[in-house]
C-alpha cells in the first residue's frame, strides 16, 4: 500500500467518525439547543453546522461538483441564525458525505491529489490560495473541521450535561 492510499484511508476513517459523532450529538438535542449560544458573541451549533457546510461547499463542491463559488459567507456566523434539528442533521450529513465522496475519488485516482482546481477562479483571500492542491485542501479541512466538531460537542454538553455515545 502506498503512502497516498494510507493517508486517504486515515482521512476517510476520521471524517466518517466525525460524521457519526456529530449526528449522535445532534440527535440528542432539542430545536432550542441547536440555535442556543453560550454568550451573545458565541456561535451556536447552527452557526457551526452552517460554517462546516460553507467550508465544504467552498473547497470541494465548487471544485468537484460544479457548485457556484460563494464569495461572502458571513451569514454562517449571523447572530440568531435559525436552523431546525432536522436541517442540522441533513446539512451535517451532506457536508461530510461530500468530503467522503471527494476522498473516494482521490482513493481511485491518487494522482489527483496534486491537482490545483482553483487556478482559474477569482483570487481567494484566506487560509488557502488559488494554487492550493487537493492534498492541501484536504489537510487544511482535516485541521479545521474537527475543531468545529469539538465545539459542537462542547456546546451540546453545556446544554445537556451528559451525552450518550452508543
Amino acid at each position: 500500500m502506498d503512502s497516498s492510499t494510507i493517508m486517504i484511508d486515515l482521512l476517510l476513517r476520521k471524517y466518517k467518525a466525525d460524521q457519526k459523532w456529530t449526528r449522535m450529538v445532534i440527535e440528542q438535542l432539542s430545536e432550542e439547543d441547536i440555535v442556543w449560544s453560550p454568550t451573545p458573541e458565541s456561535n451556536s451549533i447552527a452557526n457551526l453546522i452552517a460554517h462546516i457546510s460553507g467550508a465544504v461547499h467552498q473547497w470541494f463542491e465548487t471544485a468537484y461538483f460544479g457548485a457556484p463559488y460563494i464569495e461572502d459567507r458571513s451569514n454562517e456566523f449571523k447572530r440568531g441564525l435559525q436552523m431546525s434539528k432536522e436541517q442540522a442533521l441533513e446539512l451535517s450529513k451532506k457536508s461530510y458525505d461530500r468530503i467522503i465522496q471527494v476522498l473516494e475519488i482521490m482513493k481511485a485516482n491518487p494522482e489527483k491529489l496534486l491537482e490545483q482546481p482553483y487556478l482559474n477562479f477569482p483570487t481567494f483571500s484566506g487560509a488557502l490560495d488559488n494554487q492550493a492542491t487537493i492534498l492541501e485542501m484536504l489537510l487544511h479541512q482535516f485541521r479545521h473541521l474537527p475543531s468545529h466538531t469539538g465545539q459542537i460537542m462542547y456546546i451540546a454538553k453545556m446544554r445537556k450535561g451528559q451525552l450518550q455515545w452508543s
